[in-house]
């Protein structure tokens, strides 16, 4: 079957006992035993629930992996991931990416005794030098496209560079969703998401999920899971079920949009630079349209003038809202430097170009001609004494 088929069938087979086509939605924390350890596959709803192997099932189907395992954030995803690793074993990280991740890898791991590198992610010799630094590199962590910069990175040359020198390679595929870019296609071997993003796509339920090349990749991952307990509730699991069945429109829209506004607003006097994949100026154009199948709904602004005319132009807008999170159906803004990336210290975000003038926008489903609106009247006829909010205020 092909993707958009998928996406709507595996995990979702009619219930056989009264042919519901939605199968239903299992709220129960604990299951009937017929005798002492035997059971129809399900004890406890923290190790195993029905609704959730379901999402489970389809994730693993659309990413093209062996097995899933569903977590209650994409955080607890990525510790998942990162748990398998033992003190003294190692972590090569790109320079960009989540801020999240990166308080994870330097706040949380690292003092756990994992060592951490970072690699300038458009630069690919630089994953290398970073393999080297390390005593005992067993992990490679990629985004691309990265959060917030947008830089791509070649997934099958720096899977094989990983396989080289013996590191499995994990790829947060949050940003580009199946729809566009299958990791495990191109090498890797674990790919990590925020089901709250793209996948749920609606703004309303936070989850994570790790899908594997192989069933047993997952092994420790799916322990991990039960051992720690950070799993989605049923109820969060079929909203992202739902999300995913219309994914692939979704992602055509967004990525319709975003490309339409990258091309219009290059031109802008107040932007110093536009950043999009989809644009043949980007550095990482050509491996893009290699490895994905378009280009995305994220792009990033980087404005002249910086905190303030950042500042003056969140204020501004009215379709986009200032917020956390991405990839809902509606628009959003985020200013990385004091919301999304705000746990990395300026004198390391800074020189990786996470700077007070860059602007992030999750461009979502609104019809175009209304997102470039928006956009263009946010840099005109700004009065300075109508601020009504800063963006300080959420830090």
């Amino acid at each position: 079957m092909e993707f958009e088929t998928r996406a709507i069938h595996v995990g979702q087979e009619p219930d056989p006992s009264t042919g519901a086509t939605i199968p239903p939605l299992y709220l129960s924390s604990t299951y009937t035993q017929h005798a002492p350890g035997e059971n129809l596959g399900y004890d406890y709803s923290r190790s195993n629930n029905p609704t959730r192997a379901s999402l489970e099932a389809a994730l693993a189907s659309l990413e093209g992996g062996e097995a899933c395992a569903a977590f209650s954030s994409g955080l607890a995803a990525c510790s998942a991931v990162l748990d398998t690793l033992k003190p003294g074993e190692g972590v090569v990280a790109s320079h960009d990416l989540y801020g999240g991740t990166f308080r994870l890898l330097d706040k949380v791991f690292r003092p756990l005794g994992i060592d951490v590198a970072f690699a300038e992610s458009g630069e690919p010799d630089a994953f290398e030098r970073a393999i080297l630094t390390l005593k005992e590199p067993h992990l490679l962590w990629l985004e691309t496209p990265t959060n917030p910069l947008l830089d791509i990175v070649n997934i099958a040359s720096l899977s094989a560079l990983a396989s080289r020198y013996g590191l499995l390679t994990a790829v947060d595929n949050t940003f580009a969703t199946p729809s566009l870019q299958r990791p495990i296609e191109w090498g890797a071997d674990y790919v990590v998401h925020s089901t709250t993003k793209y996948l749920g796509g609606h703004s309303d339920v936070i989850g994570g999920a790790v899908i594997t090349r192989t069933a047993k990749q997952l092994e420790r991952v799916r322990f991990l899971q039960n051992a720690r307990g950070a799993v989605p509730g049923p109820l969060d699991c079929y909203l992202v079920q739902r999300g995913i069945k219309t994914l692939a429109l979704r992602m055509q829209r967004h990525c319709e949009n975003a490309s339409y506004l990258a091309h219009a607003l290059r031109d802008i006097p107040e932007v110093r630079r536009v950043i999009y994949p989809g644009l043949s100026s980007h550095p990482g154009h050509l491996v893009a349209s290699k490895q994905m199948q378009d280009f995305g709904g994220m792009l990033s602004l980087e404005l002249e003038g910086g905190l303030n005319a950042a500042t003056r132009f969140c204020a501004r807008l009215r379709v986009f809202s200032l917020a956390e999170s991405l990839g809902g159906v509606e628009s959003l803004c985020c200013h990385p430097a004091t919301m999304t990336h705000a746990s990395i210290p300026r004198e390391i975000r800074e020189p990786r170009g996470v700077t007070d003038g860059l602007i992030r926008l999750s461009v979502g489903l609104e019809h175009t001609e209304d997102l470039v609106s928006d956009i263009l009247q946010a840099f005109k006829n700004y009065d300075s004494s109508a601020i009504s909010c800063s963006i300080g205020a959420f830090r």
